[in-house]
């Protein structure tokens, strides 16, 4: 494979399936995010049933989420708990990111990065409103979380 095929390969990797130059963006980065003060609630009590931690539990929640589809515009959130974005996305922060832009511009609507931020709040507080219903207890969670790894 030639040096530019190699290349190209490497950014479509990255960069998801091939776009236009107009849909084509970077990787989005973020440094702190803060989720709402009803998802924050919601973290408390699945913590206490789950036993996970609130960041996996967000994990969990952006993945139950993202299957469900887009949310669409959100609104800006001022209370709730934050979280050092390491600690909620560990080293797949990429990998989040760009299943949110995929999800969330899927129809082709531009969507800035401070709205995807918004809508990514959304997806945490939809995907945690979806939990709460499912997981009562422990075993619960992880008959979850073995769902995605059955073959």
């Amino acid at each position: 494979m030639s040096r530019a095929a190699t290349r190209s390969v490497s950014a479509r990797a990255i960069d998801g399936p091939k776009l236009s130059s107009k849909r084509r963006r970077r990787l989005m980065h973020i440094s702190k995010f803060k989720v709402s003060l009803e998802a924050t609630g919601r973290l408390r009590v699945l913590r206490q049933r789950a036993g996970l931690t609130p960041n996996l539990l967000c994990r969990m929640a952006m993945s139950t989420s993202f299957e469900m589809g887009k949310v669409g515009p959100a609104p800006d959130v001022e209370e709730g708990q934050e979280f050092n974005a390491y600690t909620l996305f560990g080293g797949d922060q990429p990998i989040y990111t760009t299943l949110l832009r995929m999800v969330e511009t899927e129809d082709g609507e531009d969507v800035s990065d401070r709205e995807l931020i918004r809508r990514l709040r959304a997806h945490i507080d939809r995907g945690l409103t979806a939990l709460s219903v499912r997981v009562k207890s422990p075993g619960d969670a992880a008959r979850l979380l073995a769902v995605g790894h059955e073959g």
